[in-house]
């Protein structure tokens, strides 16, 4: 321990030293520096004093990194000291308490002795008295068992001490064992500090000698430099004398510019208002070029979609419109109901879709924002219905998830119907324009495919299931036989027919929509006309059909009956898509029979038919993988090509009102809550008139084919 506080005391007066050899240093810096400083600040020489500034600024800071591992050393010669003093207080500590444990020993060891010894010589005694006692009577013979157990229980007890002692000579042999061991790491921790000692005072010497050479170094490095800086500050004093014709010089060019600038404030507005009158002028003529441009791609863009339409009526394409619904409060909040769908500014038949961080584009032959309204969407496919007039077969269904806004499109509300009211309006708005001409008679059919069993909507027995069979006269054509027609001739006869069949389609509560149809519901118009003029008989048929939606069973929550219908409803639009597959790839086989709904649409996607799908999404975040299945399977159907569609007309015998009526209701029934219409009686026609007009009606019959 005086070893070790006369090498601290040593230490510390080398660093005292040390210390004073830095300030001593540190003086002569500074006064070099001091001596630098000339009043030559804007001669060319200043970058070299600045240079010669840095380099003495690097010599102060080796000379503080030296300070710190000064100090780092004292920390690291404190912090041996501290374990050297704590390494003997230890030892000591530890030879106390050997002191202590041989003490107690040894006290033990005697008193084991002394116990030995004592019972050593009490026996000899008993047995001089038991050689010495005769024995005379029974008393004398129950002292001598007393004495025999007393000497048995002393021999027990000589024994037991015996291992008492054995045990405690090998207890001290294991004390006297531990303390050798104990003696020899004592003796090996002296060696290791003696050793650790004699490596600190090396290195402390070497860092001594490093640091002395290293002040060395720097001292003679600043000498030196500071010989350099005061030859260049003489250069400079020499160059600030040469240098004064040359100031005056750009005194005289400083106030030329200084003229200049004073003048330029002008000259600049000048020329920004020249600048800006240009810009405007050519901004002008951008603007004028990107309105015509605009104006052009619209143009373009209209005549484009005209001739794509027409080009789809000739190739016999599905067309096909989408529509998304706007979010609603059973979308919930919060990041799963975020909007995920956007539109094109300018092409109103594209869409964009953000799936998983990706935006996907579809485009389809028309797109439908939530904004819009059920007339702008019957705006668009009033042109079908009508067709249905003129004799063609025209199919329109809506595909989309459950809960998209199928059926609100397809059926609307009492104070905003759907498409199949407003087109039966359209249908009795047009009738009643071409009344001077034609005579028309239109009837509804109401069905519904529910699990797979095609059901009458409008029939007295409701659960009766219906087959579809081919017509008997090989047209090809399908029908239901048994199928329920009313004739409807005003809006009130609509009315009474939708309620009559609403009231019996089957809607259910799923955790996904609070009124989910669970029925694929179609609306079948039947136009038959007549031209009194020539006696050409049209039929036109109107297929308005509202797919049930399909659904995940988890999502849905569906159970028990639910769960069958659900699994009916995903199998039969399951076989819808293997169907658009077949048609798509051109297949010679089209599985239409693997299922009633798309046996039933056979003849809307044969060829038949002007077809038109209305795809439903849901614009919601959480919506977004159902979103993208319908979508993509509309753009599959957008591309089936159906062949060009034939016009249902022929040239007959001139039919009687009565006639055409008869025609009309061979299979209908009365409409719930109306009476049948009286016919109309019309004149017929002379057989003259009628040869004056085949003509006439074999172009028309061209023409319209």
């Amino acid at each position: 321990g005086t070893d070790a506080e006369k090498h601290r005391d040593l230490l510390a007066a080398e660093n005292e030293r040390l210390r004073q050899e830095m300030k001593a240093c540190e003086g002569e810096l500074r006064e070099l520096q001091r001596q630098q400083q000339a009043p030559c600040r804007d001669c060319p020489h200043l970058q070299e004093n600045t240079k010669l500034q840095e380099q003495l600024s690097q010599l102060q800071r080796e000379a503080e990194e030296t300070r710190a591992k000064l100090v780092e050393l004292d920390l690291e010669v404190q912090q041996k000291t501290n374990r050297l003093a704590e390494v003997e207080l230890r030892l000591k500590d530890s030879l106390a308490e050997r002191a202590e444990e041989e003490e107690r020993l040894s006290r033990r060891l005697r008193d084991s002795q002394e116990t030995i010894a004592s019972l050593k010589s009490q026996p000899q005694q008993i047995k001089y008295i038991i050689k010495t006692v005769e024995v005379e009577s029974a008393k004398a013979k129950q002292a001598l068992c007393e004495t025999q157990s007393r000497n048995q229980y002393l021999q027990e007890q000589v024994g037991m001490q015996k291992q008492v002692l054995k045990e405690m000579e090998q207890q001290l042999q294991r004390s006297q064992k531990t303390e050798a061991q104990l003696r020899a790491q004592i003796m090996m921790y002296e060696a290791e500090l003696e050793r650790a000692h004699g490596q600190m005072l090396e290195e402390m010497q070497a860092m001594e000698e490093e640091k002395n050479h290293a002040i060395e170094e720097a001292f003679s490095r600043a000498q030196v430099e500071m010989k350099a800086v005061h030859e260049n500050l003489a250069g400079v004093r020499t160059n600030l004398l040469t240098l004064q014709p040359a100031l005056r010089t750009l005194t005289h060019d400083y106030n030329n510019l200084k003229r200049q600038v004073r003048d330029f404030p002008v000259l600049l507005q000048e020329t920004l208002r020249s600048a800006r009158a240009e810009i405007s002028q050519a901004i002008e003529e951008v603007h004028s070029t990107n309105r015509e441009l605009l104006r052009k791609y619209r143009r373009e863009l209209q005549l484009r979609k005209k001739c794509h339409n027409e080009l789809v009526r000739l190739k016999g394409n599905i067309r096909v419109f989408g529509r998304v619904r706007p979010i609603t409060k059973e979308d919930g909040e919060g990041p799963e109901a975020a909007n995920a769908v956007t539109f094109d500014a300018d092409d109103d038949a594209v869409l964009y879709l953000l799936h998983k961080g990706k935006q996907v584009s579809f485009e389809l032959d028309k797109v439908f924002p939530p904004q819009a309204s059920q007339e702008e969407v019957f705006q668009e496919v009033q042109a079908l219905v009508t067709s249905c007039i003129d004799g063609y077969n025209v199919c329109i269904f809506a595909y989309g998830q459950t809960g998209a806004g199928k059926t609100y499109t397809m059926e609307g509300t009492a104070a905003n119907p759907g498409i199949n009211q407003r087109a039966l309006q359209l249908l009795f708005s047009e009738v009643r324009g071409k009344a001077a001409d034609w005579d028309y008679a239109i009837t509804v059919s109401a069905a519904e495919i529910y699990n797979e069993a095609l059901r009458d909507l409008l029939g007295k027995e409701p659960q009766e299931k219906l087959e579809i069979k081919l017509c008997p006269d090989g047209s090809g054509q399908l029908y239901v036989p048994g199928l329920t027609e009313f004739r409807v001739q005003s809006v009130e006869d609509i009315n009474k027919v939708f309620e009559f069949g609403h009231i019996k389609r089957v809607t259910e509560c799923t955790n996904l929509n609070e009124h989910s149809s669970r029925s694929h519901a179609l609306l079948i118009v039947t136009v038959r006309g007549l031209d009194r003029s020539t006696g050409l008989r049209t039929t036109g048929k109107l297929n308005l059909v509202d797919l049930a939606g399909s659904e995940r069973v988890g999502r849905s929550g569906a159970e028990g009956s639910r769960l069958r219908e659900a699994q009916h409803i995903n199998k039969s639009l399951s076989a819808l898509g293997d169907v658009i597959y077949a048609l798509r790839s051109r297949q010679g086989h089209v599985p239409f029979r693997n299922s009633k709904l798309t046996y039933l649409l056979q003849d809307s996607l044969s060829g038949d038919s002007k077809t038109l799908m209305m795809v439903q999404v849901s614009p919601a975040e959480k919506n977004t993988s159902e979103t993208l299945c319908s979508l993509k399977f509309a753009e599959r159907v957008r591309s089936v090509e159906l062949g060009p569609v034939s016009r249902k007309a022929e040239l007959g015998s001139w039919p009687s009102q009565e006639h055409l009526e008869a025609c009309a209701l061979s299979s209908q029934g009365d409409l719930p809550g109306s009476a049948a219409s009286p016919g109309r009686a019309h004149a017929s026609p002379s057989p003259g008139q009628l040869s004056s007009r085949s003509a006439s009606i074999r172009r028309k019959l061209q023409t319209s084919g």
